[in-house]
């Protein structure tokens, strides 16, 4: 099991299977509990990721998980896997206390969960094959294979948002929409930049991402519904971390060789807890 970057979190770190950690999340606001579940994607390279035992996990979203958890107070950190379709169960049912997992800020999740943050404005953007020329931006898309991944809001905003007839192909996560770019079987995967970057600094020159960003995805730490002071106290811990350095340092680490053109290292405008 890996442990976090130094300085940015106490000694102790205890990195947990999903039901173990599922046991250790309860009632109250994140703002008093000194043990915390974070809940992250198993399956995202540079965000969020589950080693060959599926016990450690590793990726920014994992530190930065780490980090504001332990600025917010816990003593404890734990994670849990999480996917784009359970998010939202798994937190309202307490069997995790925060959600980091590419989770994109929108009026219709906030309906069901607060958002703290965000903690990093990504950019919707392209992935495509290395050797791809016929796709330059997102006009492009049109008649083209791509992917749609299972609980994702990125497809909608192509589809519906813009109205480009892109020929979509279901796919239950971003992991396995880039087996099927890499297959051949897709034309490319359309989501938010960050999460494009950690594949793209996995594939070693296999894909390459366009830098033709066409929308915002805020990605914001999920809390139950209601946890105000929670959501108050990870705004304070984000600001902290991009004061200090720690997030732009992670940034770096996970994110420098992606290729990605235009990566952020001031602390985002948060959107308010309400």
């Amino acid at each position: 099991m890996r442990a976090v970057l130094g300085g940015a979190v106490a000694a102790g770190l205890v990195l947990a299977v999903a039901g173990c950690a599922a046991d250790a999340a309860t009632g109250g606001s994140v703002a008093t509990k000194r043990t915390l579940v974070v809940g992250v994607k198993a399956d995202q390279p540079g965000l969020g990721m589950a080693d060959a035992s599926g016990r450690g996990f590793s990726g920014f979203e994992v530190d930065l998980g780490a980090a504001i958890a332990h600025r917010v107070g816990a003593a404890d950190v734990r994670y849990a896997a999480v996917t784009s379709e359970n998010r939202e169960a798994l937190l309202n049912a307490h069997k995790v206390d925060l959600v980091l997992a590419s989770y994109s800020i929108t009026a219709e999740r906030s309906t069901r969960v607060m958002f703290g943050g965000p903690y990093y404005v990504a950019h919707q953007d392209i992935m495509v094959r290395a050797g791809e020329r016929r796709i330059g931006g997102v006009r492009d898309l049109a008649g083209r294979r791509m992917c749609e991944a299972s609980g994702s809001v990125s497809t909608s905003r192509v589809v519906r948002g813009l109205g480009i007839d892109a020929v979509l192909v279901p796919r239950p996560s971003y992991s396995a929409c880039v087996r099927g770019l890499l297959d051949g079987e897709l034309d490319a995967v359309s989501t938010g930049d960050l999460v494009l970057a950690g594949f793209s600094a996995r594939g070693r020159g296999a894909v390459r991402i366009l830098n033709r960003p066409f929308t915002e995805e805020p990605y914001g730490v999920g809390l139950r519904k209601g946890d105000v002071d929670g959501c108050e106290a990870v705004n304070k811990a984000i600001t902290r971390l991009y004061q200090d350095g720690t997030a732009p340092r992670l940034l770096r680490k996970w994110f420098g060789t992606s290729g990605l053109a235009n990566l952020a290292f001031t602390v985002p405008e948060f959107q308010g807890c309400s």
